[in-house]
């Protein structure tokens, strides 16, 4: 039987499945048979030549708990032995290594597709890889993707259930040494936090690689203000050959505007119930994905746990030959038993950005913010348009037309040393509106050079013109420019339960409209940072009524804001806005 959950949620058609042997790579013809790819055999023009024989099973049908029938393709050695299985849970297409959509996607980045041998399921390990050092890797269609049956559902406890019952199935095989993991970025990620925290007796280890962990503040509602536009950019991945129908979130989103509807709280991540051991990999810089990875990582429940924040953009990340082999360390110790000192590991590496081409990169620390992290709060003076360690004791409101021009304020700050800041900044506003009953307010923590220039850094390979237009004013997760974070005023009730002084976190359960001259206390969460500055650099923190970051991925528009009026951001006295940042004692020295 399918979860209740179900019951509430809202459906459209799924796109149709294209099955030409092109539209959704070379593979994706549908049967199911085994067969050998032999050492050398290019998969199609343009990717890595097979390392090694690989065995495929393909279109694999595996029964679920309510007797839905998804299919899976298989790869493993071709020798004789039992090998712990990788599993790719997302509705990315199993087959689609070399579809063309992601041919585009990784030369457009700059990564080219020779890395890969066009096995490699989107985000996904690669199994020439894989199977070259004693894995299976298991590539599944979920439910009702391509010609798997049932109805397609997104995030939550289906998917929970769903990835239990592959689990377990793959431990049963007569060639599984009855181990598994999960590792994979994002969709690939967030899926870990729900199969994971199901506690299936064979799962043994994951690696969550940059993911959301809550689908109404990480993906619809980010800081409460609805964003459709990369959720119907995600939807034309839910294709069916059978008819299926796809869960609409756009639709769910209408009909459940607030977070406390069972339909998003079905969506959110319980990493406290994870037990097994867990290397987390983050970065500052992903604007999709960043919040999430670090909230799940403080919840998380194993015992065993390993966190590495990096400086670049995740599928660069993940499919970095040096970065591939320690993740094989890691799942060599837990999958394959071996004594590699994998235990060693520091808790936490964490990366320490400069947006100048210095950026330092894997500093051990036990936690995460560093030990001499505190807290230091930098109040606004509208009078000098600065931040400064006192508060100021009048307050001198200033003002800006929402959705004008410039529409937005900002204060800055100039160093007089070097000073470094690691861990969760946030913001603490004191705002009215003129003209409307509400305001969707942005913020973003710059950092200016010596001469004036706002400083940003790619964290893709390509940097040529094509992609300075994309990320000027979008794809906001190919290119970092500093720590961010967004709010609607309405929305500003904090979660008693898990809001902290430095980490706020909102119930998002009502809605508090504005009234004529209320002056309310907004407690904005931006994104954790590392960022040094040197002495002569400034801070600039923005307050605006835009998205000044933009969207995630290019071709696909931001989030429209609810504005109207004059925002009026109050400063001093009773009314002292600061931002507070997670200032070193020292300088890291590396």
């Amino acid at each position: 039987m399918v979860v209740k959950i179900t019951q509430d949620m809202k459906f459209s058609p799924a796109y149709d499945y294209i099955d030409n042997g092109i539209e959704h790579g070379v593979l994706s013809p549908f049967e199911t048979k085994e067969m050998v790819l032999k050492k050398g055999q290019q998969i199609a023009e343009g990717f890595k030549p097979l390392d090694v024989d690989i065995k495929m099973l393909k279109d694999v049908p595996v029964k679920l708990r309510d007797g839905v029938t998804i299919y899976t393709d298989i790869y493993m050695p071709t020798t004789v032995g039992t090998f712990p299985t990788l599993i790719a849970w997302s509705p990315y297409g199993k087959s689609a290594g070399t579809a063309p959509r992601y041919k585009n996607l990784f030369n457009m980045l700059g990564m080219g597709n020779q890395w890969n041998s066009g096995l490699t399921k989107f985000e996904a390990p690669d199994p020439n890889y894989w199977v070259a050092h004693g894995y299976a890797v298991c590539n599944p269609d979920m439910r009702g993707i391509a010609h798997s049956e049932g109805n397609t559902t997104m995030i939550g406890s289906q998917e929970a259930e769903d990835g239990y019952d592959l689990i377990e199935w793959l431990a049963a095989q007569s060639w599984s040494n009855g181990k598994t993991a999960m590792t994979g970025t994002s969709y690939l990620t967030f899926s870990q936090w729900y199969i994971a925290a199901e506690m299936p007796p064979h799962l043994t280890c994951i690696n969550p690689t940059e993911g959301l962990s809550d689908a109404y503040r990480d993906l619809a509602f980010v800081g409460g203000i609805p964003d459709e536009n990369f959720i119907n950019r995600l939807a034309v991945n839910h294709v069916s050959a059978t008819g299926a129908k796809r869960e609409d979130f756009t639709k769910e989103m209408k009909a459940y505007p607030l977070a406390d509807a069972p339909i998003w709280q079905d969506k959110v991540a319980d990493p406290s119930k994870i037990e097994v051991p867990a290397f987390v990999v983050a970065s500052y810089s992903s604007t999709l994905h960043t919040m999430g990875t670090f909230r799940a990582w403080r919840a998380l429940g194993s015992k065993e746990k390993w966190l590495r924040i990096h400086d670049r953009q995740e599928w660069p990340y993940y499919y970095d030959k040096d970065n591939m082999e320690e993740l094989r360390r890691f799942f060599d110790h837990y999958l394959l038993g071996k004594d590699n000192g994998w235990e060693q590991t520091p808790a936490v590496r964490f990366s320490l950005l400069d947006l100048e081409g210095h950026n330092k990169t894997d500093i051990p620390a036990e936690t995460f913010p560093p030990a001499g992290s505190h807290e230091t709060r930098y109040y606004v003076n509208a009078i000098t348009r600065t931040l400064q360690t006192a508060p100021v004791e009048q307050d001198v409101p200033v003002k800006y037309q929402a959705g004008g021009l410039p529409g937005r304020t900002s204060f800055q700050m100039t160093f007089d040393k070097d000073t470094d800041f690691v861990g969760y900044p946030k913001a603490k506003l004191f705002m009215e509106v003129d003209g409307y009953d509400d305001m969707d307010i942005f913020v973003w923590v710059q950092k200016i050079d010596r001469l004036g220039n706002v400083l940003s850094e790619f964290v893709i390979p390509n940097h040529g013109a094509a992609m300075q237009d994309f990320t000027q004013d979008g794809a906001s997760a190919l290119r970092y420019k500093g720590s961010w974070g967004r709010l609607r005023a309405s929305k500003r009730h904090l979660d008693e339960k898990t809001s902290t002084p430095d980490i706020p976190a909102y119930s998002f359960d009502r809605v508090e409209k504005l009234s004529k001259g209320e002056i309310v206390a907004l407690d904005v969460i931006l994104s954790p940072m590392g960022l040094s500055y040197k002495a002569g650099e400034t801070l600039r923190v923005v307050v605006s009524s835009k998205d000044e970051l933009g969207a995630v991925m290019p071709g696909t528009p931001g989030c429209t804001p609810d504005n109207r009026g004059v925002h009026i951001l109050h400063t001093g006295g009773q009314y002292a806005s600061y931002l507070q940042l997670p200032q070193m004692a020292e300088p890291i020295v590396k």
